[in-house]
Formats: structure tokens, C-alpha cells, sequence
């Protein structure tokens, strides 16, 4: 398990690396251009490739710390054990759709490595760079809903336990 925490953390770290090298790739390109020079020819496909992967290297993380999107406004309303319910089923249904996407992407991810298709933009790169993390962050986000699912931890945690003590 701590093998695996470690592995989130340092995708994290990873997406934060991202983060600020599409900040700087950005904070140049607006320097360079505003300078009268010619940008880069790399810098917007780098942009667009390092926007995909910050937000999957991120993912799995996010989740954990229930960082993404949580709506729980008609939730909050439900009685203890019906909460319990609807939350086993939203994170079932999270785990499998997470697994669908996984699988999906993986078979785009092989597609593209074995018929050697080329991303041609600005600059020539292989497709499958831009594909390498979605199959391999949405397993490890099905693997965090999968936590909530088995009851390892709860994403109603916080707000259930401070309203029921009431």
C-alpha cells in the first residue's frame, strides 16, 4: 500500500512539473512573440499535450483527496443508510466507467503504437505520447473509487459524520 501511495504522490508531483512547464512554455511564447521574434513551432502542441497529461496525472489523486467535481445536494438530504446506498452506487458506477475508459484508451494507445501514426501539427510526434497516460491514470482512478466502493474510505465521510453527530 505504501508502494502505491508513493505512486500517487509522485503523479501528482509529476503533474505539478507539467503545470509549470506549460506555464513557462506560455510565459515565453508571449515574450518571444512580443519581442517581434517567431515563437517556437513546438510550444502550442507542447501546451496541448502537456494539458492532457496534467489533468490524467492528476486524476488519481484528486480523487482521493475528493478534489474533483462532488455534488452532494440532494444527498445531504437522505436518510444514513439510503446515503450509503446512492454512494455505493455512484462509486460502482464510477469504477466502471473509469474501467471502460481504460480499456478503450488502451486499445487506441496499441492502435496508434503499432500502426506507427504520427500527430502532425507544428511539429511531427508520435500519437501515442499523447495517449501514454489516459489508460494507466483511469485504471488508477477506477482503483481509487474502487477504495470508496469497499469501504476503505468515504467521500460522505466528512459531511456524515459532522451532521449525524447532531
Amino acid at each position: 500500500m505504501r508502494a502505491y501511495d508513493t505512486l500517487i504522490g509522485l503523479l501528482r508531483t509529476l503533474s505539478g512539473v507539467v503545470v509549470f512547464g506549460v506555464f513557462t512554455l506560455i510565459v515565453v511564447d508571449v515574450f518571444v512573440r512580443l519581442a517581434g521574434l517567431q515563437p517556437w513551432l513546438y510550444s502550442s502542441v507542447l501546451v496541448e499535450y502537456g494539458l492532457l497529461w496534467f489533468t490524467m496525472l492528476a486524476a488519481p489523486w484528486l480523487v482521493r483527496r475528493r478534489g474533483h467535481v462532488f455534488i452532494d445536494v440532494l444527498t445531504q438530504f437522505l436518510p444514513r443508510r439510503v446515503r450509503r446506498l446512492v454512494a455505493r452506487l455512484a462509486y460502482l458506477i464510477c469504477v466502471v466507467s473509469s474501467l471502460v475508459f481504460a480499456y478503450y484508451s488502451l486499445q487506441l494507445l496499441i492502435d496508434t503504437i503499432t500502426s506507427g501514426e504520427i500527430d502532425t501539427r507544428a511539429v511531427d510526434m508520435p500519437a501515442w505520447a499523447l495517449l501514454l497516460p489516459i489508460p494507466f491514470c483511469f485504471l488508477l482512478v477506477a482503483v481509487e473509487f474502487g477504495r470508496y466502493l469497499v469501504g476503505l474510505d468515504s467521500m460522505y465521510r466528512d459531511h456524515v459524520e459532522a451532521r449525524d453527530t447532531f
